[in-house]
């Protein structure tokens, strides 16, 4: 059991994932910590919803995505708003995929399989 619980009850997290079993297992771990949380299916879902939302504390932005993928919408929202976190997260886990997300603008970077204790802990890191 998850001994570190966090309450970021006045958060809220974009989750932008095209396969919803990966979403619903994001949500749940999210979920355990009373944000709210929005999802996108697809790159440019995750850049409207971020135009159009007043607040969005954190992004956990897929890389391979259709429409657009992670890389591209994640320069998109950095011009919105530079500051914004955003966490790359993606089944390709080579090393330079955690450059070129870095390199895109994402903040940090998470391999999938993810663990939730894992993925809570890097996500605090970025939101109190």
């Amino acid at each position: 059991m998850n001994k570190e619980t966090y309450n970021w009850s006045d958060k809220t997290i974009l989750i932008a994932e095209d396969v919803e079993s990966n979403f619903l297992f994001l949500e749940e771990v999210i979920n355990q910590t009373g944000a709210n949380v929005l999802w996108a299916k697809n790159g440019v879902n995750a850049i409207d919803i971020f135009k159009n939302t007043s607040k969005i504390d954190l992004i956990l932005m897929d890389i391979q995505m259709p429409l657009m993928n992670g890389f591209d919408s994640t320069k998109a929202i950095k011009k919105i708003d530079p500051k914004v976190p955003i966490i790359s997260q993606t089944a390709y886990a080579m090393a330079e995929d955690r450059a070129k997300s870095i390199a895109a603008g994402c903040d940090d970077y998470i391999a999938k399989p993810i663990a939730s204790k894992k993925l809570l802990a890097l996500i605090s890191n970025y939101i109190q």
